[in-house]
């Protein structure tokens, strides 16, 4: 087996496919921020967003392929023109940018969906990449919903776009509908049907409907694919994709069985799953491989004594390889500013002078309420402040008034450009009271749809974290509050999603 053989690519769509999660919808700012980490990590090709569903989606697409050099940035678009035309001017700055074209090639999808004969979709595929390669090198054409299509058919439509330009064929498991042994065997009695195959390489997306995207993914590497696309902790439409950390994990450590490899950096998987989660709002189950919290731990005797003895017994990989720190150094409230940097620089944490001081004035209040900082509560504290935006309104202050038979009263204090704002409101609840009183002094009227509440770290003086997502003007912003007091958290969390709006307003503004 040759290099080439061995050399597999990986494209994550985590703020393309992974910001269709429900709930989910992420700034500029944000959507940078990822793809920065995923560069870090090594990932291959990034799908920066779909640039003509909104003139966000445009921007961040655009502003990651001027700003992001190395891997290559993709846009999706539908096989029509104005499709591929406001992708491409939104890729054109990238270093290697790449168009990536879906049609649907399922009975199913041509009868009910578009309302097309095959031909008419194979000419439609043919000349979407015709159009797409005129403009771009490189082209991607995916065949929507292919593992339910006819082989046969399916087949003629990729020779052709082969023949049309495409360097990419993907064959996504759309529906997640496909088990490992069928999907595999598809891929390879496919890729044997197509005459020109080897001009292009053959990529496979698998959704997590039926819990096997992951093991869908494999097995389409395991009969000629050569490029695995998924999303950072599995995120996605409906119970999500295929998750990268565990395909990235599964080639490293079973690397005798696949024989593949890839440009990960191993040690920013644990880094970029957190960043994800942060940014997001989409909470990591504690039982989740690779990234879960439960991963490295043991709790059984048997199992402890044999950690103890041999790690080997029960871990089939290092915990300190994919970036979880073992670091047992202890920071309090008599650490200073450059402790505090070390040790979030060895997490793998590099924050401006800014943020780093903003970082240090969030560490030294949290030093005064516990004893001891957590690498947790470091994680939490710096996953924060690098993905925080300008802050227009900060809580200074908070007083409830609550109990069994009292109206839930709320005082809140709020700075606003170095002027302080005061008043209060009742509720249902002491949150809700807090929240009303925001709403008055900001003007700025939200709905929560969802709130989460994690406990970072362990003991009574952990931190709450609250991860809400706030509906403002028909948008959703996912706000993020760090306290020991979980309803200041929460409080924290609302203001938070209140800048992110005011933020992105002012950005709108600033633009017209």
């Amino acid at each position: 087996m040759d290099n080439k053989d061995k050399r597999i690519y990986l494209f994550d769509t985590t703020l393309r496919d992974g910001e269709q999660s429900p709930g989910i919808s992420l700034s500029v700012k944000e959507k940078l921020e990822i793809a920065g980490q995923l560069k870090r990590l090594g990932i291959d090709v990034i799908e920066a967003g779909f640039p003509i569903i909104s003139a966000g989606d445009f921007e961040a697409v655009k502003t990651i392929a001027d700003k992001v050099k190395g891997p290559v940035i993709a846009g999706l678009c539908r096989a029509e023109k104005a499709d591929i035309d406001r992708a491409w001017e939104a890729l054109k700055g990238a270093e290697n940018a790449l168009i990536h074209i879906f049609l649907a090639t399922s009975d199913l999808h041509l009868r009910y969906k578009l309302n097309k004969t095959r031909e008419q979709v194979a000419e439609a595929a043919v000349a979407a990449v015709k159009h797409a390669k005129r403009l771009c090198p490189n082209v991607e054409f995916s065949a929507e919903d292919a593992s339910r299509s006819d082989i046969e058919f399916l087949a003629q439509v990729v020779a052709r776009v082969i023949e049309a330009g495409a360097t990419i064929v993907n064959i996504p498991d759309t529906v997640g509908y496909a088990i490992p042994e069928e999907y595999g065997e598809f891929i390879r009695n496919l890729i044997g049907m197509v005459p020109n195959h080897e001009q292009a390489v053959f990529s496979v997306h698998c959704h997590n409907d039926l819990g096997m995207a992951v093991a869908n993914s494999l097995a389409g590497l395991l009969n000629g694919a050569r490029q695995i696309e998924g999303t950072i902790n599995g995120i996605g439409e409906r119970a999500g994709n295929a998750a990268l950390e565990e395909i990235i994990m599964a080639l490293y450590t079973r690397k005798h069985y696949y024989g593949k490899e890839t440009a990960i950096d191993y040690g920013e998987i644990y880094r970029t799953s957190r960043l994800v989660s942060n940014v997001t709002g989409v909470s990591v189950p504690a039982n989740k491989a690779i990234v879960g919290k439960n991963a490295f731990l043991h709790e059984s005797g048997i199992h402890q004594d044999g950690v103890l003895k041999n790690r080997l017994t029960y871990e089939i990989m290092s915990a300190k390889l994919i970036g979880v720190s073992e670091d047992n150094l202890v920071l309090g409230k008599h650490s200073g500013r450059h402790a505090l940097k070390d040790r979030l620089e060895k997490m793998g944490y590099t924050l401006s002078d800014e943020e780093l001081a903003q970082a240090f004035v969030k560490f030294k209040d949290l030093a005064d309420k516990k004893k001891e900082i957590t690498q947790a509560d470091l994680e939490a504290l710096a996953g924060d402040q690098s993905i925080a935006v300008p802050e227009k309104y900060t809580l200074s202050y908070l007083q409830i008034s609550s109990g069994t038979g009292m109206i839930p009263t709320a005082t809140v204090k709020l700075d606003i450009n170095n002027m302080s704002f005061e008043t209060a409101a009742i509720g249902d609840g002491p949150v809700e009271a807090a929240c009303r009183a925001v709403d008055k002094i900001t003007d700025i009227f939200g709905k929560m749809l969802d709130y989460k509440l994690n406990a970072v770290g362990e003991g009574k003086d952990a931190l709450g974290e609250v991860v809400s997502h706030i509906q403002i003007d028909g948008k959703i912003f996912t706000g993020r509050g760090l306290s020991t007091d979980v309803i200041e958290a929460s409080v924290k969390s609302y203001v938070n999603a209140i800048n992110k709006y005011s933020y992105q307003l002012s950005v709108q503004n600033q633009e017209k």
